[in-house]
């Protein structure tokens, strides 16, 4: 399996403009620039097209793991928070905070927190930042 994306910058870094496109289409042309990734600028950034994907790829491991121990979720909400600052070596992503809040009929406490403890663990997404980036969970049953 290959996923890509494509990215076409024109100008400086501080008055260029860029586009973001992915293989399925579902991004066609999304704008980004400076103003979007260190200011509040209209458009999206990297920063926040791998918070997307982390909590998507949280969630679907979480609801995979909930089926490992034979429970449905009636729904799965995930934010994930990147945490995008100035280090020595540069930008850098140096957190991410999961918050997920879960409906699961017939879960209890336990059995839902290492579901979700595994998932945050085993994610391919989670797996691509260990060792570099710091993950954090907040997982709670409603």
């Amino acid at each position: 399996m290959q996923r890509t994306a494509s990215a076409v910058w024109r100008g400086s870094l501080k008055d260029g403009k860029g586009i973001i496109s992915t293989q399925s289409g579902v991004l066609k042309d999304a704008q980004y620039s400076f103003s979007t990734r260190f200011e509040s600028g209209i458009g999206t950034n990297p920063e926040e097209l791998i918070a997307a994907a982390h909590a998507g790829c949280f969630t679907m491991a979480l609801s995979a793991q909930l089926g490992n121990a034979n429970l449905t979720p009636e729904s799965l909400e995930t934010t994930a928070d990147v945490k995008f600052e100035k280090t020595d070596e540069g930008f850098t992503v140096t957190a991410i905070h999961l918050t997920t809040r879960a409906k699961v009929p017939g879960a209890n406490a336990s059995s839902f927190e290492t579901a979700a403890t595994n998932a945050k663990n085993g994610c391919p997404i989670s797996r691509l930042f260990k060792g570099n980036t710091q993950i954090t969970l907040d997982a709670k049953l409603v």
